[in-house]
């Protein structure tokens, strides 16, 4: 179960319990998640119970072990295992059990459901105790029984219990367990889901922790605002600022993510769909359109010139024919799979490449020519070096073009420099959306670069005609 960045539940074919305290060093064991269910409903109720008490208690059981898979409460913390088979932190588990076959059978046919709260998205943690020795806020197993014996079915002992506000989801599809944390880590360039479920993630936590800077706009873009976040965020849980996301931050921000929404509680504030749902595809391929598409060609475009190679393209944001054969010469001169497809590893490649032919490229050879594109968009809250240069050139470009206003060259892509990039992009027809995407970036450095080097008019030149 792919965590929160798999959007939906689902039932894992298999769960590993560890038989004993979670810290202890008592062994794992893997077995499928329906053995799994047989075997705590075998300990932890009575076969001679009725039919919908024996009901209620498994979606109980099944819910409450799905919400320690799903939001990988244990896996977060660095462990290697989904649940302990201790009742003391989960469910009763002994391996080996003999399982009862009126319980096996109601096992068999609800095995593939759960519940959650109504609007949320995650498994209800539903917790429960027996109702007389020991007492909770959730089901009570001996009154479970009770209510049975009313006439209650098992969706009405349930709703007694955990509120009106709750759903039955059945029918889930079962597949293997996977760890959500990305195969590559993530940092300034990448892209995707992973990134945006990062963002989401540290502006909740934020709240809590208001010393983390808040990630505006939540676009799936790792740029210099997630990177601030992502080092602040490490700095105050105590691992290496260094603003990259591999598997310990990830797991630490989905650990403290988990407890300021209460996600592991019955009184969670739960995960909406809104949260959860992936806005990106996972690959860049034919027929896309859009800021990542840029991205590609910009890249491509790029290393091309300094790799022959890889054929040059048009910038235009749309992913083409040309644009394929780019990307697939690529792949082929860098032993990646060919497929014209932009994959994750083939995009954290692409801006490896790029970043390392940019580094190596002189100050100097810069004083003419446009510095390249900074490989993310400049958007509100940016700052920094590259927005002094965007600064730059449209002081220089105001004053052949008095239609583009001049800006305040402070670093910061404030709403004044946010106005002239608009007035640049309405002037030459470009999308008007004050971001600064590869093809806003390249527009702007053409244009500073006519101006400076004359070929471009000079002030009262060519009156209302534009040469470029």
């Amino acid at each position: 179960m792919n965590s929160q960045s798999g959007v939906l539940p689902y039932i894992p074919e298999n769960i590993t319990v560890h038989l004993g305290a979670p810290s202890s060093n008592a062994r794992n064991v893997t077995l499928p998640f329906i053995d799994y269910i047989k075997n705590v409903a075998s300990g932890e109720i009575y076969p001679t119970w009725p039919e919908a008490s024996l009901r209620a208690n498994i979606y109980a059981q099944i819910s409450f072990a799905l919400n320690r898979v799903y939001t990988e409460f244990y896996r977060s913390q660095g462990y290697d295992f989904d649940i302990t088979s201790l009742p003391a932190y989960d469910q009763t588990f002994k391996n080996g059990r003999d399982i009862f076959d009126n319980v096996s059978k109601i096992v068999d046919d609800i095995f593939d459901s759960y519940i959650r709260r109504r609007g949320f998205i995650e498994p209800l943690f539903a917790a429960y105790c027996n109702g007389t020795t020991t007492t909770c806020d959730g089901l009570s197993q001996w009154g479970s029984v009770d209510l049975a014996e009313q006439g209650k079915f098992a969706y009405d002992i349930l709703t007694y219990y955990y509120g009106e506000d709750i759903d039955l989801v059945n029918d889930v599809p079962v597949e293997p367990i996977s760890e959500s944390a990305p195969k590559i880590p993530l940092s300034i360039g990448s892209l995707g889901n992973d990134v945006r479920t990062v963002q989401l993630r540290i502006n909740r936590i934020s709240q809590n922790y208001p010393a983390i800077p808040k990630i505006y706009p939540v676009d799936g873009i790792f740029g210099e605002e997630t990177d601030r976040a992502v080092r602040e965020f490490q700095r105050v849980f105590n691992l290496t600022p260094d603003g990259i996301v591999g598997n310990a931050t990830w797991y630490r921000v989905l650990l403290i993510f988990n407890g300021v929404k209460q996600l592991n509680s019955i009184i969670s504030e739960g995960l909406t769909y809104s949260e959860v749902e992936k806005q990106f595809s996972e690959t860049i391929s034919p027929g896309d359109r859009g800021i990542g598409v840029e991205l590609v060609q910009y890249l491509m475009l790029f290393i091309s010139y300094f790799v022959d190679t890889i054929p040059q393209i048009e910038l235009d944001g749309i992913y083409g024919p040309k644009t394929k054969e780019a990307v697939s010469a690529f792949q082929e001169q860098y032993y990646l799979p060919v497929t014209g497809i932009v994959d994750s590893a083939t995009w954290e490649h692409a801006y490896d490449i790029y970043a390392g032919i940019l580094n190596e490229l002189p100050d100097n050879l810069f004083e003419n020519s446009p510095r390249p594109y900074p490989g993310i968009p400049i958007r509100d809250q940016n700052s920094g070096e590259d927005v002094l240069t965007l600064q730059k050139y449209l002081n220089v470009i105001s004053e052949v073009y008095p239609e583009i206003p001049p800006v305040t060259e402070n670093g910061t892509y404030d709403a004044q420099t946010q106005e002239s990039v608009l007035a640049f992009q309405r002037y030459f027809g470009l999308q008007e959306n004050r971001i600064v995407s590869a093809i806003t970036w390249d527009a702007i450095g053409d244009i500073w670069e006519n101006i400076t080097r004359g070929y471009d008019r000079s002030e009262g030149q060519y009156p209302g005609y534009t040469v470029s």
